[in-house]
């Protein structure tokens, strides 16, 4: 068993149990994942017991987690039912991690059935029998283990449209088909008498926590929007569809697949992702995002890249080319502002869903907006080189060079995906603003307007924000200028500083994170300046060629500032199109006791 992954029991009513996988550790190197505060897989056992009528019922398992929790839970799980048992397995979400576990479902449990949405039906049949790529034996001599049979695919009850079951005990299960691009199988259920909603990838948060539910809505508000940020804003409209949905059912707890159940403030929190999907619907430009994922490592890719367009405002739509309607296809490519494309390689082949998307694009792209091109594989990359090589002969500028990652990607190449992400979404911005301009005959309303031009006379001192995350090779780091810079308490002593959506080193500055803020000296301002102020390609590193000092808590310092203090974040506010961080000071120094700040001012408050 891995030692720092167990399984708990949390019961929940008679004859009702959760089973709750706990990893206080970042269990993969996936988008969702990089507030590293662990994380919670959340499966439901209803035990086996008689109709209302008397007749048998099986037990039902509920959401069962991937294979990363495999062997503690299915120890706890073996502990609860018998191996003869004719055990119902709802199965919610699926991917190659989650079939992996399935197997040995069917393996331990003979009887075993499979209750899925029509769509996870399809990826059952398709998945089953695929096995991850190895790497080859290397070596005179060497033999390659034969890979251990599969059992057969247990038979599927087929849930096509929203249905109500009797299970034992006097409960009442109701599926509920919820498809998205990102989750096209996604099925929750609902548990009548109980109002307990298991909803899956819905209102989760990765948090490694054993309560069976959060404290308070504030406890998990971050988790659960940085959830929501990474994976539901490039679909916000299919999402909104499903909570409207969720919405008409007389919830009293809401238990997702990950993180604490919200019995307290379920509501607030589906009014917190409609308000969340609504800078989404506003925005006036987009991004379409069409892909194919065999094992999940393109679509941890386009999750990345995702995110990195929507923390500029602009939208994303996201499409998985294996479930989407060729209207919708259509549809999406005709209005879009930009086009990213992604594939695995199966086989040395591109998957079929992916070469049809390919085909309507090069009929029905235009070839004015950029695009971009990417993708996963094992031992080759041919996916990758039929998108490049059709997309160029068609004509299409290039946003970005086509991105290629072999198996998935760690958190360093995250980090660049998510910048590469925003670079796109910054150069439709600074498009759509030269052509209003234009339009406007070169004049900017804003800057012009008088309280514009007053609140630019709202000073502030000029420092550089330095932080470095992590440990050895895979230790993240980034930099900004900052201006807007205020003191904010006296005890504990504190500050805020503004920062931009859109800025890189936003994803490293969430509550507990560490930074220092380097405050610049007046007269000496101009070089840490230059070096922070200038364009950097996405994935680059910020501090080359620098000679940095550290703070007692491995923050970079630089030595030319009048002034370092080392902080960590406590709070965080959203205030339109930046976040307001208010920090604690732990730790500072003046370096230059005669010097004086650096003061930025400014002709208006349009831009910095």
């Amino acid at each position: 068993m891995t030692r720092d992954r167990r399984v708990i029991l949390l019961p929940i009513e008679p004859g009702l149990i959760c089973l709750r996988g706990l990893s206080p550790k970042r269990l993969r190197f996936e988008v969702e994942y990089g507030l590293e505060r662990g994380t919670t897989a959340n499966a439901f056992l209803f035990e086996a017991g008689s109709s209302t009528a008397g007749a048998p019922i099986p037990p039902v398992l509920v959401h069962p987690p991937g294979a990363s929790f495999s062997e503690p839970f299915l120890e706890q799980l073996s502990g609860l039912v018998p191996s003869e048992a004719a055990l119902k397995v709802v199965v919610g979400h699926l991917n190659p991690n989650r079939v992996t576990l399935l197997r040995e479902l069917a393996l331990r449990w003979p009887a075993l059935m499979l209750v899925a949405s029509n769509a996870g039906a399809r990826l059952l049949q398709e998945l089953w029998s695929q096995r991850k790529p190895t790497a080859p034996a290397v070596g005179a001599g060497v033999e390659a283990k034969p890979d251990p049979p599969l059992p057969p695919l247990p038979p599927i009850d087929v849930i096509k449209q929203e249905v109500s079951r009797e299970l034992a005990n006097g409960y009442r299960l109701s599926l509920i088909p919820t498809p998205t691009p990102r989750w096209p199988s996604a099925l929750v259920a609902f548990e009548e008498r109980t109002g307990l909603l298991m909803s899956g990838k819905f209102f989760a948060a990765h948090r490694c926590s054993e309560r069976w539910a959060e404290a308070n809505r504030d406890s998990t508000e971050e988790d659960r929007r940085y959830f929501y940020d990474c994976l539901m804003a490039p679909m916000a409209r299919q999402v909104e569809t499903v909570v409207d949905r969720l919405d008409e059912l007389a919830i009293r707890t809401i238990a997702p697949g990950h993180g604490p159940a919200i019995s307290e403030s379920w509501r607030s929190l589906l009014a917190d992702y409609r308000r969340w999907g609504e800078s989404q619907e506003k925005a006036q430009l987009s991004v379409a995002l069409l892909y194919a994922s065999a094992y999940g490592n393109t679509a941890a890719i386009a999750d990345a890249l995702a995110q990195g367009v929507a923390r500029t405002g602009v939208r994303v739509e996201s499409l998985n080319c294996e479930f989407a309607p060729p209207e919708q296809l259509l549809q999406t490519i005709r209005g879009c502002d930009a086009l990213m494309i992604g594939s695995p390689t199966l086989g040395g082949h591109a998957p079929t869903p992916i070469v049809s998307a390919l085909g309507t694009l090069l009929a029905e792209g235009d070839r004015d907006k950029p695009v971009g091109v990417f993708g996963s594989f094992g031992w080759s990359g041919e996916a990758i080189d039929l998108l490049e090589s059709k997309l160029r002969d068609g004509g299409f500028r290039f946003a970005f060079e086509p991105i290629r990652v072999k198996f998935s990607p760690d958190g360093a190449t995250l980090k660049r995906l998510e910048e590469t992400g925003t670079a796109l979404g910054r150069e439709l911005q600074q498009r759509q603003k030269r052509q209003k301009r234009v339009a406007a005959g070169g004049l900017s309303e804003s800057r012009s307007n008088p309280a514009v031009l007053a609140l630019g006379r709202v000073v502030g001192s000029l420092c550089v924000l330095t932080t470095r995350k992590g440990e050895g090779e895979g230790a993240l780091a980034g930099a900004m200028v900052a201006s807007w810079v205020s003191q904010a308490s006296f005890s504990p002593p504190g500050f805020t500083v503004a920062v931009a959506k859109d800025r890189a080193v936003e994803a490293l500055l969430h509550v507990g994170d560490g930074f220092a803020l380097n405050v610049l000296a007046a007269g000496r301002e101009s070089g840490p300046m230059k070096q922070f102020l200038q364009p950097f390609p996405p994935g680059a590193d910020r501090f080359a060629g620098l000679e940095l000092e550290s703070s007692p808590g491995g923050q970079p310092v630089l030595p030319e500032a009048l002034a370092w203090l080392e902080a960590r974040v406590s709070q965080r506010m959203e205030c339109g199109d930046h976040w307001l961080i208010y920090a604690v000071v732990s730790q500072g120094a003046v370096l230059d006791p005669t010097g004086t700040t650096a003061v930025h001012k400014r002709r208006s408050g349009a831009n910095y």
